[in-house]
């Protein structure tokens, strides 16, 4: 399969990344910090394609000299068979990297965790899914921030939303991982309240979106918002705070209601739940242009049918089951503990299998 790169592609890259090159050597382009953001991320994204690139290059010479130094000496076959392996390896990665992704790959999210069906004991488990990406989070290095939670009594969550942010920017970010995290999630167990043992059955919804880097990406009416606040509370009901300063805010062409409390002043809760706003109306926008170029596409894209179960965490079996690809592992445990790797590589590896052949 070596040989396999398209040069206008590549041709491509190189005269992109020798521009962003130029721009970010430029002072004044840091003028301008969202301007800065941006041509720092994409450069960061094209970072692998160039080294690959460079390394593909720099084998393909050593090859030429290896070939023309065993035509004298029988002693560099080896190497010529050594590097032929190598180039054919770097050449498969290049093609990878250049193939169709999904743009939204680097960006962060927003994700959040709703109880569904079953009352506390589904409340419970959407504590039990939202510790288990926070874990996740942690692991990967990433920054979570709680930005809106309501407890139910026993201390779940009937709904949680956080903010998970890469600390440096990457070309593969907390999108290209926890994009497939999106639908309902059931779990097989007996719960707390049970007192005859018996296995119940219930639900939490998950969604993820792409957040935005800023608000004004997404072009949001300020007549179209109504903005109410209110004061803030922790589990139980509890007051944490004497001020007014939770704020929710409904998007009245949508419906779409987002509430943030978890900042200490009522513009910082605005400014965090416009930023939730604009990642809900965006994914929304691009949900409905798939929905109507491609129905199939919308699929292989989002990956989910958020009415649909995705996944079933079975207790009893320390079972977890991906239902969209057949997934099943017997270490539920560890899941839960934000050991999703397995899981997530699977995932991917299933989602990249149909981009390609979409294409």
């Amino acid at each position: 399969m070596a040989g396999q790169t398209k040069p206008s592609a590549i041709d491509d890259i190189l005269a992109e990344y020798a521009g962003l090159e130029q721009q970010l050597s430029d002072p004044s382009l840091h003028d301008d910090p969202a301007a800065a953001r941006r041509v720092g991320k994409r450069f960061a994204e094209l970072a692998p394609v160039m080294s690959t690139y460079n390394a593909l290059k720099q084998a393909r010479e050593d090859l030429e000299a290896a070939r023309e130094l065993a035509a004298d000496d029988s002693s560099f076959a080896s190497e010529v068979t050594d590097l032929e392996e190598k180039v054919a390896e770097l050449d498969l990665t290049l093609t990878d990297l250049l193939a169709p992704r999904d743009p939204h790959d680097s960006e962060d999210v927003v994700l959040e965790v709703k109880s569904g069906e079953g009352g506390e004991e589904s409340a419970l488990f959407a504590a039990d899914l939202a510790r288990m990406y926070t874990r996740y989070a942690e692991r990967a290095g990433w920054r979570v921030e709680v930005l809106d939670a309501n407890y139910s009594d026993l201390g779940g969550y009937k709904d949680v939303t956080l903010s998970i942010k890469a600390k440096t920017d990457v070309r593969d970010g907390v999108w290209s991982r926890l994009k497939f995290e999106g639908g309902v999630h059931r779990v097989q167990r007996v719960p707390v309240t049970e007192s005859q043992g018996r296995i119940h059955t219930s639900a939490a919804g998950v969604y993820v979106y792409p957040e935005p880097d800023e608000v004004e990406e997404v072009q949001i009416d300020e007549g179209d918002l109504r903005i109410d606040v209110y004061r803030s509370s922790g589990k139980g009901g509890q007051g944490v705070n004497t001020t007014d300063s939770a704020v929710r805010i409904t998007h009245l062409p949508t419906g779409i209601v987002v509430t943030c409390q978890n900042e200490r002043s009522q513009l910082q809760n605005k400014a965090r739940a416009m930023q939730v706003l604009a990642a809900r109306l965006q994914a929304a926008a691009e949900e409905a242009a798939d929905a109507e170029a491609s129905a199939e596409r919308a699929s292989q894209v989002r990956t989910v049918d958020r009415s649909e179960r995705i996944r079933t965490y079975n207790f009893p079996e320390n079972r977890i089951t991906d239902h969209r690809i057949g997934f099943k592992a017997h270490n539920l445990d560890a899941v839960l503990d934000g050991e999703l790797d397995a899981l997530l590589d699977a995932l991917g590896a299933a989602d990249r299998e149909a981009r390609l052949a979409a294409e």
